[in-house]
């Protein structure tokens, strides 16, 4: 774990000549959110219930190229019982007009989540930009450990 976060942190400090260069973009984002949890049944095997929530945050738009950008976000997600808040760092790129592809690691930290609060999930995220500042975007979080769980998020984002 300390691993994953010294290189993410190493990441973004060699990123950081080329994003001090840039043009820099800020914005909300808000949505709902789908949390898929495995569930034992007893003698029956495992099956998936569903958790509806719902999230809304920030985020920084770090223009490397005309088509390539750094952007990391911190989301707050209420999910149930719990409550979570969520930063992934985004490698994102222009496949084509205004169609985005956007990767990378999220950190996680679960309040009152079983007293294990810190967990890094990946994600993956697809928008697509109406005129200069509305987007849609959807992005699935894979969980690595069970207490982790996946989710799939649903949203508009607006860039100030």
């Amino acid at each position: 774990m300390k691993k994953t976060v010294f290189l993410m942190l190493t990441f973004i400090f060699l990123s950081w000549h080329s994003i001090a260069q840039s043009e820099i973009n800020f914005g909300i984002k808000g949505g709902l959110n789908l949390t898929f949890f495995q569930v034992e049944e007893s003698n029956f095997g495992s099956t998936t219930e569903v958790e509806v929530g719902y999230y809304g945050g920030v985020f920084t738009e770090f223009l490397i190229e005309e088509t390539f950008s750094i952007q990391p976000e911190v989301l707050y997600i209420s999910l149930g019982d719990f409550n979570f808040l969520n930063a992934p760092i985004y490698v994102k790129y222009e496949v084509v007009n205004n169609m985005h592809i956007l990767a990378g690691p999220s950190m996680n930290y679960f309040f009152n989540f079983f007293n294990s609060k810190f967990k890094v999930r990946a994600d993956i995220s697809a928008s697509y930009t109406f005129g200069k500042h509305i987007d849609v975007h959807v992005k699935y979080t894979l969980g690595f450990e069970e207490l982790a769980p996946n989710g799939l998020f649903i949203g508009l984002g607006y860039t100030l």
